[in-house]
């Protein structure tokens, strides 16, 4: 698991390969990803959009942006958490991700919070970030 804190809300990534997605010999490598957004402040936040930064093996970046996450954009209390899962193919056998997620305030002012950099490996490899 990848975690980082920002303002008091937590991100945390579970990557897992997903060998019955992926096509090696087609250049295919699927992965499955399992984000945790815990509020730990004392204010009411709103996800509203990401930001992912993809890598794969050969060093082509992959820029991807847009509202919500997974077609919500989720309203967390204090103490409240929300975790989703989704997915993300590569034309090599590992990469990395790291991103942000941008989140409304009580007062209508916007703030981000960062993701934590993971790996995506194949289950027999290391790992390549720490």
């Amino acid at each position: 698991m990848y975690t980082a804190t920002t303002r008091a809300i937590t991100v945390s990534v579970t990557p897992s390969y997903l060998d019955d997605q992926s096509a090696p010999d087609d250049g295919r490598w699927v992965w499955a990803y399992t984000v945790e957004i815990a509020n730990g402040s004392p204010d009411v936040v709103q996800l509203r959009s990401r930001y992912w930064h993809i890598t794969d093996a050969n060093g082509h970046v992959e820029e991807i942006s847009g509202p919500g996450v997974v077609g919500e954009q989720p309203t967390l209390s204090p103490g409240d958490s929300f975790t989703y899962t989704s997915g993300c193919p590569l034309p090599t056998p590992s990469g990395f991700m790291r991103g942000h997620y941008r989140m409304q305030a009580p007062d209508g002012s916007f703030f981000e919070v960062e993701i934590p950099a993971f790996s995506l490996d194949l289950p027999a490899r290391s790992r390549v970030l720490n």
